[in-house]
């Protein structure tokens, strides 16, 4: 199945190259709360926590990162619009308080299929991402039926944030085909591209490539982003081929998810590359939470804690896992480490 490309909705690689000329070297994390299992429960009004989120923010700002990745969820502004929305604006207004800029993401294929809103489960010990759901999940990926909300969704938040300097991009669709879907996650791809042209905000539009084998939709990815995003978990001479590979394209690139310490993809290694050529580089995690992703994505139930953390930075009472790693980071970005007013 092949869709053809509206070149003309597309930023010209010239504008891209403007823009990304206009940024600092864009160097941050994924971004979830530690008392949120996903999306859901960062976002929804009974679990919404700003004091939380100001302090762990507080924590990157530390390390001197400018920039998070953060995921929404349609079902919260199903549910709730409004409340949604106003969340997001105080949200953005802690961001602005600790110099940074986001990265949303609106919808996913990653993890359990069926997304509820209301209250979520409790973490499985030692279970990576236990608790975190796809967005809309599997039923309304398949049912083209059930997208109209789907719809409204996308093109209310994107009109809502227009032109709002804190938000950097729009991440569109994070690893379309994930849990087995494959290339049946295109026709909800294509149309998301074309719900967020009908608005075209002033900031770019992303969706990354995340697999190597997904030739297809990789090539529908990289055509049609104002802005190349890409995930790469595996070693330095991996990472800096991609690069080399993406750079033929000629617009800016960011990889928006990398990180793995056990598959060697870690700070002390790649934060250099991604400096030497100019890669914006978003790691994933900051602080261990109820996600569990200080685990290996596939393991058994253990309680006792990794040998070695798998993501993530800090430890919920803000020490760090591994301080010659922020040593790192912090020489890597600059880091000005005076406190933030009221953090």
């Amino acid at each position: 199945m092949v869709f053809p490309v509206q070149t003309s909705r597309i930023w010209p690689v010239e504008r891209a190259a403007s823009w990304y000329a206009q940024q600092k070297w864009i160097v941050g994390c994924n971004f979830i709360p530690s008392n949120a299992i996903n999306e859901l429960e960062m976002w929804q009004a009974d679990t919404f926590d700003p004091a939380i989120i100001h302090r762990e923010l507080s924590l990157a700002e530390s390390l001197g990162m400018n920039t998070l990745r953060v995921y929404l969820h349609n079902l919260a502004w199903e549910t709730d619009a409004d409340g949604f929305k106003e969340r997001i604006r105080l949200f953005l207004d802690l961001v602005e308080l600790h110099r940074m800029k986001v990265i949303f993401v609106i919808f996913d294929d990653c993890w359990n299929e069926n997304p509820q809103a209301g209250k979520q489960p409790d973490p499985v010990p030692g279970i990576h991402n236990s608790g975190w759901v796809q967005a809309p999940g599997k039923e309304r990926l398949l049912n083209p039926a059930s997208w109209g909300p789907l719809e409204a969704y996308v093109q209310d938040i994107l009109r809502t944030f227009d032109g709002d300097e804190r938000v950097l991009m729009w991440d569109l669709y994070n690893e379309p085909g994930n849990s087995g879907y494959g290339l049946q996650s295109l026709p909800l791809l294509k149309k998301v591209f074309e719900w967020a042209w009908a608005v075209r905000p002033s900031q770019p539009l992303t969706s990354a490539p995340w697999e190597p084998t997904f030739t297809e939709l990789n090539i529908f990815q990289l055509d049609i982003s104002d802005v190349l995003t890409f995930h790469n978990y595996l070693d330095s001479a991996n990472l800096e081929a991609e690069i080399q590979t993406l750079q033929h394209r000629g617009r800016p690139i960011i990889c928006t998810e990398y990180m793995a310490r056990v598959l060697n993809s870690r700070f002390e290694t790649h934060l250099a590359i991604f400096k030497r050529y100019n890669v914006g580089a978003i790691s994933w995690g900051l602080v261990s939470g109820k996600t569990n992703t200080i685990y290996p994505w596939k393991t058994v139930p253990d309680s006792k804690g990794p040998v070695a953390w798998f993501h993530d930075i800090f430890h919920p009472d803000g020490s760090v896992y591994d301080p010659k790693e922020v040593a790192v980071i912090r020489q890597m970005t600059g880091a000005i480490l005076e406190p933030v007013a009221g953090a």
